[in-house]
């Protein structure tokens, strides 16, 4: 009996500490359970769980540093105040250090709190750098197990992402390769990872975007465009279109990857992430050279954009508008393709049921990049009432202040010109012909009018009969004072010396002085006036004819009461009617 008695105490020594190991890990299991619902947060901040997580990290049990760590990680995901608490703990340093050291599921629990940090901001990246996390997510990258691998490189992209500092950092601590090699790898969530990670390193600058290439990025994830997983297809467009957008050399390499026709697949895809990268990696390419750009017409890839832009709305139409944009802009003859595709409904459609300012001033540049070549493309432009349109759109966005729709009003404008000033059709500018017009546009408008009307007649006389003159005397008068008139009717006043002026006086010496007398806004008030002049004049001559006949009246009255009655004298006695003997 008395043998029994050490191992009874034992027992209950050791009862003892698994009990105390158990609600170790009932409390870190249910602090990282309740750190996943976001109305726990503040409770479980307000009450310190942070300097009672930090000693369990260190824990000698595994579930309970791993289960410590979750939470951990859950908490500094949930806003950056509680990812800077984590910093200040000094929790980074024992993170990375167990990185090394720790079990899979440790690794990347760990792994996960890095990211979380990282997330937030460019400092709280910094902080995860400058405790030597690079170096030991990088070797998490050679790990077996592909879940360690994911979450490296979910951290690394986490760090990269914020700006080329830190992307040269993690290109330095040699993460590219290994990036490329989990690429390759068959678990799908790994693909995603990596391949977000070397777009988020890529697009901060040509050489960061030069040294995921010298890896041999392309020839790995250009074939995953036809993959069929979706979120997969997401983030390699994305890698594409980052390497592409830097340089000539940057793009034509990524084309020469082989990524059309299936990155034209991509633009019908049910995903509308996949489309929308995709379409963003075309435009990408789009924009560099006019080679690239007849390559994508020459790929079919004008259609599928047009399509794509028909189908789209918001943010996701803005890459489809901007290829179309940037391929009309290089020649007359891409310009031309864009209108054989149909491209021109969809951008005016867009411009006006668009609510983004942004998207409707690069409607706007679109358009004023398909119209400049040619009066036959301004025509076109014309014929689908572009010109009304952008407009409305300049005229709405003016009525909005100075500085509401300043890039907007900017690129409206510019288009108008542009536009304008290849236009030789009277329907198209006539509607523009308005006092309602902006002067800065109406200026362009009565510009073409002023080159036009003097070398064709039958242009002048259409002129006048859709009123088009009469109208132009009526801006020329609200410009100017209407008692002060120049030659051929131009007001002098307000307009003297101007463009506008010049252009006016052009067009008014193509007719006769009395037809633009006439079409003034004065003429019919001066012909009112004249007839009153003329009613006075003749009041004015019948009376004086009225006095003539009445002084001819007179003078004859006199005339016969002077002249010598028969039978009596002079003195009125009568003559004796005999003479006596």
């Amino acid at each position: 009996m008395a043998s029994n008695a050490p191992v009874t105490s034992a027992r209950a020594v050791l009862s003892v500490f698994e009990k105390y190991q158990k609600e170790r890990l009932l409390f870190v299991q249910t602090v990282a359970d309740l750190a996943s619902r976001e109305s726990n947060i503040d409770a479980l901040q307000s009450a310190g769980v942070m300097s009672l997580l930090r000693p369990l990290l260190l824990d000698s049990i595994p579930a309970i540093q791993q289960a410590a760590a979750l939470a951990l990680g859950r908490l500094a995901n949930y806003n950056e105040e509680l990812a800077e608490a984590v910093v200040e703990s000094d929790i980074l340093p024992q993170l990375v250090f167990s990185l090394s050291e720790q079990n899979r599921f440790y690794k990347k629990a760990a792994a996960f709190v890095l990211r979380a940090v990282a997330k937030h901001s460019a400092e709280l990246a910094q902080s995860v750098t400058d405790s030597g996390a690079l170096n030991a997510l990088v070797t998490c990258l050679e790990e077996f197990d592909p879940g360690v691998k994911e979450s490296a490189a979910w951290a690394l992209g986490y760090i990269a992402r914020h700006n080329a500092e830190l992307a040269q950092a993690v290109v330095d601590a040699g993460a590219i390769p290994l990036l490329v090699l989990c690429v390759q790898e068959p678990e799908l969530s790994l693909r995603r990872i990596a391949a977000s990670a070397l777009s988020d390193v890529a697009k901060h600058s040509p050489e960061l975007a030069q040294s995921v290439v010298d890896a041999n990025t392309i020839a790995f994830i250009a074939p995953l465009l036809s993959n069929p997983d979706a979120k997969l297809r997401r983030q390699v467009c994305s890698a594409l279109s980052q390497i592409a957008k830097h340089t000539v050399d940057l793009a034509e390499t990524v084309v020469d990857g082989e990524i059309f026709p299936n990155v034209l697949t991509c633009l019908k895809d049910a995903d509308g992430y996949v489309k929308k990268n995709a379409a963003t990696l075309i435009c990408e390419i789009a924009k560099h050279t006019p080679e690239l750009a007849q390559l994508i017409v020459n790929s079919g890839g004008i259609a599928a954009v047009v399509d794509y832009v028909n189908e789209t709305s918001g943010n996701a139409r803005l890459p489809g508008v901007m290829t179309l944009g940037y391929i009309a802009a290089f020649s007359e003859t891409l310009a031309l393709s864009v209108i054989v595709a149909k491209g021109v409904p969809p951008l005016a459609q867009a411009l006006v049921s668009e609510v983004e300012e942004h998207i409707k001033a690069a409607c706007a540049w679109s358009l004023g990049q398909i119209g400049r070549h040619s009066p036959d493309h301004a025509k076109t432009l014309a014929d689908h009432a572009v010109l009304p349109k952008l407009l409305k759109v300049l005229t709405l966005a003016s009525e909005d202040g100075e500085e509401a729709g300043a890039d907007l009003k900017t690129k409206t404008k510019r288009a108008l010109k542009c536009i304008l000033e290849k236009t030789l059709h009277l329907d198209a500018l006539e509607p523009l012909l308005q006092q309602s017009t902006p002067p800065n546009i109406l200026k362009y408008v009565v510009g073409q009018f002023a080159k036009i009307l003097p070398h064709d007649v039958a242009a002048r006389r259409a002129f006048v009969t859709c009123g088009g003159l009469q109208r132009l005397q009526d801006i020329a008068s609200s410009y100017s004072s209407p008692t002060q008139q120049g030659a051929g009717g131009v007001p002098t006043n307000g307009l003297t010396g101007t463009k506008m002026g010049e252009y006016i006086r052009t067009i008014n010496e193509c007719y006769p002085e009395e037809i633009v007398r006439y079409y003034s806004p004065g003429y019919s008030a001066t012909l009112l006036e004249k007839i009153d002049e003329y009613s006075r004049m003749q009041d004015f001559s019948g009376l004086s004819n009225n006095n003539k006949a009445k002084s001819v009246n007179i003078m004859a009255a006199t005339a016969s009461a002077a002249a010598p009655v028969p039978g009596v004298s002079p003195m009125g006695e009568a003559f004796p009617q005999s003479i006596p003997a």
